[in-house]
C-alpha cells in the first residue's frame, strides 16, 4: 500500500459484536473436492496465521486449511445474512 492509514479515535457508530466463528486449525484440516484458483497471498497473512506450522502438526497442506477458513467465513456469513433477513437488519459490508 503506497497510501498510510490514518486511525482516529472518532465514534464507530451502531457496532454489532459477532461470535467467533473461526474454527480450530484440527478443523481445518481435513480434506474434500475443491475447484483450482491462484490466489497470492502476503507472505505475513501467513507467517501469523501459522498455517504451515499447523499442517505441518496434522500432516495436511497449508492451502487446504486456508480453504477451509474460507468456506467457515462464507458459511456463517450465510448465518449472518439470514439473521440480518429475520431481523429486518442489515449486514455491515465486508
Amino acid at each position: 500500500m503506497k497510501k498510510k492509514i490514518v486511525y482516529t479515535d472518532e465514534p464507530m457508530g451502531d457496532v454489532q459484536v459477532i461470535t467467533d466463528f473461526l474454527p480450530s486449525p484440527a478443523e481445518l484440516a481435513f480434506k474434500e473436492d475443491g475447484v483450482k484458483v491462484t490466489l497470492a497471498l502476503s507472505k505475513s497473512s501467513v507467517e501469523f496465521f501459522i498455517f504451515k506450522s499447523e499442517a505441518s502438526k496434522h500432516q495436511t497442506q497449508y492451502q487446504r486449511m486456508i480453504r477451509r477458513l474460507l468456506d467457515s467465513y462464507v458459511e456463517a456469513q450465510g448465518t449472518v445474512a439470514s439473521h440480518a433477513k429475520s431481523t429486518g437488519r442489515k449486514r455491515a459490508a465486508i
